[in-house]
């Protein structure tokens, strides 16, 4: 996840740079701005600080001249808006990057009077308990990877402190064993009087008071794509008379939290957008309330996702709630709105995601991410990357995709990218199990441009007279190593079944037997078995995911026991070789206790006649009574090619007996639920989003 986000309206382009300041740094304690570390607002200067680094203490790392996203981005919502003096909030990005794994040096460095990029990469103790530093204006701090902890506190912004951010940490664990605790006020983060600050992507949880406290006036506050759990009380804005904050809540997940999930008081503006809020049954929390408008508080509160939560939305008599696009899943008790709010898009630019989406995209894209605030973020991972080029007529490295595979050195640990010029490539390619880290990317404008295209079947005969190639070794394609990728190209097995109805006729264009498989953008075709998705060994995970493609096929085309994801791409259905229109799409042979395959915001089309085609059916190997395929398709539309009936037995086992169902499916192959056509409750399908099945694995950051 994506992470979605709209820029801010204040943001200066990273490549606009300033003329004159060196792109690489001479030596490590030596001040770099400008081209480092983005653009300065219109009125501020290059800042230096001529301070000492300790030796515990990293400062300039040698890929800091390559500008990471992270060092540079600024915040969206309420905290974009320029007003008090400041432009929007940018933190430190106009200071040194320093790194820190003491509490002593995040001190030194939070409380400075310089900017400073703080990455935190070890996990920092607070002593005293429940101490909170005292943070002050212009600093960015950021956890790097998902390594950034902060244990038993956290950070203060005080009076006037502005153009603050804190970013991709943990701050956890100040809890003192008193669930309402009145005595000790150990937030994760606390403002007062504090403005321009974002709190982005972190996780908050298991503290002695509030997880996050805006109080006493503070304001242009954005709280962005944060996981808040496990404490009495979430989040509090307000605490004055005052009506002067303006605040952002949007892509949280407050989850197993009692109350305050917001509280606000007296907020001039709140704007809470796709947010979940979940109180999971049969545990020891239970929600008091959601999202609280006490006072003068006038509060939009747009496709949000409430499940579970008692009385998810109240507001006192004097207060405002618009309520747009939300959902309530097993919530009970008041759920309240009146009055009259204000329009977001006065203040700033945004983009609301669909409210079934919300559960899916938080689950896999709230909290610290692994590519920020390390070396292999999204940017420098970009300027790192080896890359390898294919082109037929010479003017590449090599003359074939294998060519530029066998290249790579085995067990590399960084990503090597195979770029592929337009063209047709007549072969087959193997990615083996010891070069991981591969992505093999056509280098055309379109996923039509550059095409690897053969013609085996499972039944043919090997050159070597070895035998047949069997189903897995007729793929053109063959990707059999971890956290690879195939991008913007066609993969094709074009064996002519007409001809060949003497041998099986199953032939694989596509095989993935791996974990953390990514295909984005390609185009898979073929008849019989077109995709398989396998994993190394029975008892290994193999995660693939699949978007913005194009998928082929006729029989049993999208098969294997991995746990896949098909999301946001087009699945077309092909007649047979002679003309007959009959077949199945999945093909699921998932062990037990495994997620199978997930069809989420597709389309299925195809020249076929109606009722033609079966949704899937259920694949035991070799009669194998131990596994329990599983396919879901859910809000995805269906044409008018798919059975009434969409699901068949295999090989003598029931459909039945395993596990195969929709959701909110839509288009004339639709249908309602029945005893032949299962389809999940809402609260069934918030958990069978694209996270869960996904388990932890974010793709957007592969």
């Amino acid at each position: 996840m994506s992470e979605n986000r709209t820029k801010a309206r204040h943001r200066r382009r990273r490549t606009a740079l300033i003329v004159g300041v060196p792109l690489a740094l001479s030596a490590a304690g030596v001040m770099a701005y400008g081209a480092a570390f983005g653009v300065f607002g219109e009125d501020a200067g290059p800042r230096a600080s001529a301070a000492t680094v300790p030796a515990s203490a990293t400062t300039v790392p040698a890929w800091a001249a390559t500008a990471p996203a992270w060092a540079t981005d600024v915040a969206d919502g309420f905290a974009s808006v320029d007003a008090l003096g400041q432009k929007g909030t940018y933190g430190g990005r106009d200071g040194r990057i320093v790194t820190v794994k003491t509490l002593a040096d995040l001190e030194k460095y939070a409380t400075a009077p310089e900017p400073y990029v703080i990455v935190v990469a070890a996990a920092i103790t607070m002593n005293p308990v429940g101490k909170e530093i005292k943070v002050t204006s212009d600093k960015t701090i950021v956890g790097a990877g998902t390594s950034g902890h902060i244990v038993g506190g956290g950070f203060f912004l005080g009076q006037g402190v502005h153009n603050v951010i804190i970013r991709n940490l943990t701050i956890r664990d100040a809890y003192q064993g008193v669930w309402n605790d009145k005595e000790h006020d150990f937030d994760a983060v606390q403002m007062d009087g504090a403005h321009h600050v974002w709190i982005d992507h972190n996780d908050l949880r298991n503290m002695a008071d509030g997880l996050i406290d805006v109080r006493k006036d503070s304001t242009y506050v954005t709280v962005s794509w944060n996981r808040l759990s496990n404490d009495n009380k979430a989040f509090g804005i307000g605490w004055t008379t005052n009506v002067v904050t303006d605040i952002t809540i949007h892509h949280n997940w407050i989850r197993e939290t009692e109350q305050r999930n917001p509280s606000t008081d007296n907020a001039a503006h709140a704007h809470l957008y796709n947010n979940h809020l979940q109180d999971d049954p049969g545990t020891a929390i239970t929600s008091s309330y959601g999202n609280y408008a006490r006072g003068a508080t006038r509060m939009l509160l747009e496709n949000s996702y409430f499940q579970g939560v008692n009385n998810p939305v109240i507001k006192d008599a004097t207060a405002s709630i618009v309520q747009k696009g939300n959902t309530f899943v097993g919530t009970r008790g008041r759920n309240e709105s009146g009055g009259t709010a204000f329009d977001p898009k006065a203040y700033y630019g945004y983009t609301l995601d669909g409210t079934a989406d919300v559960p899916g995209l938080l689950k896999s894209g709230a909290g610290p991410r692994g590519s920020v605030g390390t070396p292999s973020s999204a940017a420098t991972t970009a300027a790192a990357a080896a890359t390898l080029t294919v082109a037929k007529d010479g003017s590449g490295q090599y003359r074939t995709v294998q060519a530029a595979v066998d290249a790579v050195p085995a067990n590399t640990p960084s990503r090597v990218v195979i770029s592929v010029k337009p063209g047709t490539y007549r072969e087959t390619v193997k990615v083996p199990a010891n070069k991981p880290h591969v992505t093999i990317q056509g280098a055309g404008s379109s996923r039509k441009d550059t095409v690897i295209v053969y013609g085996n079947a499972a039944g043919m005969q090997k050159p070597d007279g070895s035998g047949t190639y069997g189903t897995p070794g007729s793929a053109t394609v063959s990707v059999q190593s971890d956290d690879s990728q195939v991008r913007n190209l066609t993969v094709t097995n074009d064996f002519d079944e007409a001809s060949h109805q003497d041998i099986a006729n199953q032939a694989v264009a596509l095989l993935t037997s791996a974990d953390r498989i990514v295909l984005d953008g390609v185009i898979v075709n073929g008849d019989q078995d077109t995709l398989e998705l396998e994993t190394a060994a029975k008892d290994k995970p193999g995660r693939v995911h699949v978007t913005n493609s194009y998928i082929t096929g006729n029989v049993d085309f999208v098969f294997g026991r991995a746990t896949v994801v098909i999301d946001k791409s087009v699945i077309t259905l092909k007649k047979r070789w002679n003309g007959t229109s009959a077949g199945y799409i999945t093909a699921p042979s998932t062990p037990a206790n495994r997620k199978g395959i997930l069809i989420n915001r597709s389309t299925v089309n195809g020249d076929v006649p109606a009722g033609s085609f079966f949704l899937g059916r259920n694949w035991h190997p070799g009669g194998d009574t131990t596994v329990d395929p599983q396919a879901t398709v859910r809000n995805s539309t269906l044409s008018s090619a798919i059975k009434a009936t969409p699901w068949t037995d295999m090989g003598g086992f029931s459909w039945k007996d395993d596990r195969f169902a929709e959701y909110r499916n839509t288009g004339p192959g639709s249908g309602t639920a029945s005893g032949d056509r299962p389809q999940l409750t809402d609260a069934q399908a918030a958990e069978q989003e694209v996270a869960d099945w996904l388990g932890g694995w974010n793709p957007t950051a592969a």
